[in-house]
């Protein structure tokens, strides 16, 4: 038995400054993945003229990316319950850092397909450890502070990711043409695992759990069984195989939910801690989570495409036109958790929704109006309505699905959170290819330029935004399920949601 089990230390001290080092730091990570995300996207016309990249690689190098950093966000929050968030944390963000200066020492699309691969399996590491740490580290009347800042992240790296990119590509530093926007990562990464070291507390479960190898095998497959048709599925025109996949999937992630709720009563350490699931402030969270997942995934993508191939703009015009949305984002979350859900608690996120359904739908309408002619300063409106209604889901959502969790399961429950985004993310991504492919003509597609192929992809846009408002509503009906107001926020509320002593965080200074 380890001193962590047998001698724990209290909480850092509300006065303790160096949790918020910590934060800065668990932060930065978090921001660094979301911004590798969308940052590859832009750079993808100059991979594949200097490294003579074909379709299919540049596919996977998106592709591989995110099927590694979805397969293995749950098993990387339970191995940080059980061998310690900040081993964890210090570990993805080391590999991640690894990873990094392999894509972008890169010699050809073979190496830099699979160092993409193991990028999105070091950032399945890091990304759990976030919110876990978190979770660990504050006390339950200060989380709502810190998930305001956890959204206004979220808010920046979606668009900052488009817009480095674009710099990055387009100023050629020291003639590496696409390399920095991997390299960029490489200082980030080392000041973190340094400063990590020093000012991250570590904490883990407080019982001994064992990793269930079973469990990491069928979410795996599962997983991969539903996410690579997905990705791959209008390259390949929708092979019968592929649909096969995706129902067998669904019966390989009930044969695991058997396993797990067997595993749990046999020891006590099952991979998914099916118990959150009773927890209804998670479950309905969960469930928005992915449907929000969805929307996000259809409109990120055909935006750059509508920007980029409809109406012809570089990258660099296309990234800046984001920024709007971006601010508004960043400022939304910070006020929502802050301000607005203490006072008012779900119906902010209900808010939220319905603004940024209103947003879309004024952009549908501007988009019609203004046609190809339509400038950067006349989308700033809808950006900014949708932005501010994203704020207001994002940072509070967060809040509320982990709000009720023990902490001893923040790991599992993390991975899961971010596990359900990355399916919707993929699922959205996959249905691009029904409500923006699927009004487009192949032939216009393929031909990428002129006014027949801009006013089709308008079109398109038009018609998966309209999607995008529907699956918005949606997401309104189900933020019924949630709880009124997150625990903490409840008058006379105990500091922590009733746990019992013996479930207090070990930590290890």
């Amino acid at each position: 038995m380890t001193s962590s089990e047998t001698s724990p230390t209290p909480q850092p001290a509300p006065g303790d400054r160096r949790r918020w080092f910590a934060l800065a730091i668990v932060m930065t990570a978090a921001f660094m993945d979301l911004v590798d995300v969308t940052i590859v996207n832009i750079a993808i016309p100059s991979i594949q003229r200097e490294a003579g990249a074909s379709f299919s690689q540049i596919q996977w190098i998106t592709a591989g990316y995110a099927l590694a950093f979805a397969a293995g966000l749950i098993t990387g929050g339970r191995l940080g319950d059980i061998h310690g968030r900040k081993r964890l944390f210090l570990i993805g963000i080391g590999g991640f850092t690894i990873a990094s200066a392999l894509c972008g020492f890169a010699a050809n699309p073979e190496m830099l397909v699979a160092s993409r691969i193991l990028q999105g399996a070091m950032a399945a590491l890091m990304v759990p450890q976030v919110l876990s740490i978190v979770h660990a580290t504050f006390p339950a009347h200060e989380r709502g502070k810190v998930f305001g800042l956890f959204g206004a992240v979220v808010g920046l790296g979606a668009v900052t990711g488009p817009l480095l990119g674009a710099l990055l590509t387009e100023w050629n530093l020291f003639g590496l043409e696409w390399r920095p926007i991997f390299l960029i990562n490489l200082p980030v990464g080392i000041a973190g695992l340094i400063l990590g070291s020093r000012y991250i507390t570590e904490s883990k479960a407080p019982k001994a759990l064992k990793l269930d190898l079973v469990g990491v095998a069928l979410v795996t497959l599962g997983l991969l069984m539903l996410l690579y048709p997905l990705t791959r599925g209008r390259e390949l025109g929708w092979p019968l195989w592929g649909y096969v996949s995706m129902a067998g999937a669904l019966v390989v992630l009930a044969v695991l939910v058997a396993y797990e709720r067997r595993k749990a009563g046999r020891d006590g350490s099952p991979l998914v801690e099916l118990s959150l699931f009773k927890v209804k402030s998670f479950a309905a969270g969960i469930a928005v989570q992915t449907v929000f997942g969805v929307a996000l995934g259809i409109f990120f993508l055909v935006w750059t495409l509508y920007m980029q191939f409809g109406l012809g703009w570089s990258p660099l015009k296309a990234g800046l036109t984001g920024i709007p949305f971006s601010i508004a984002v960043s400022v939304a979350a910070g006020m929502s958790v802050q301000a607005l859900v203490p006072r008012f608690g779900r119906k902010v996120l209900q808010a939220g929704a319905l603004v940024m359904a209103l947003g879309v739908l004024l952009y549908i309408w501007e988009s019609e109006r203004y046609g190809l002619s339509i400038a950067p300063w006349q989308m700033a409106l809808p950006l900014i309505v949708m932005g501010v209604g994203m704020g207001l889901i994002v940072a509070p959502l967060t809040d509320a699905i982990l709000s009720e969790v023990p902490r001893e399961h923040s790991g599992s429950a993390s991975g899961l959170i971010n596990t359900v985004q990355q399916m919707g993310n993929a699922l959205g991504l996959g249905l691009v290819s029904v409500v923006f492919f699927g009004v487009i003509d192949d032939q216009l597609a393929e031909r990428a330029q002129g006014p027949a192929v801009g006013a089709a992809f308008a079109d398109g846009f038009q018609h998966a935004l309209g999607w995008v408002a529907a699956v918005m509503a949606v997401i309104f009906l189900l933020m019924f399920a949630l709880p009124k107001r997150p625990a903490q926020h409840v008058e006379g509320a105990a500091e922590e949601p009733s746990p019992a002593p013996e479930k207090e965080p070990v930590l290890v200074p």
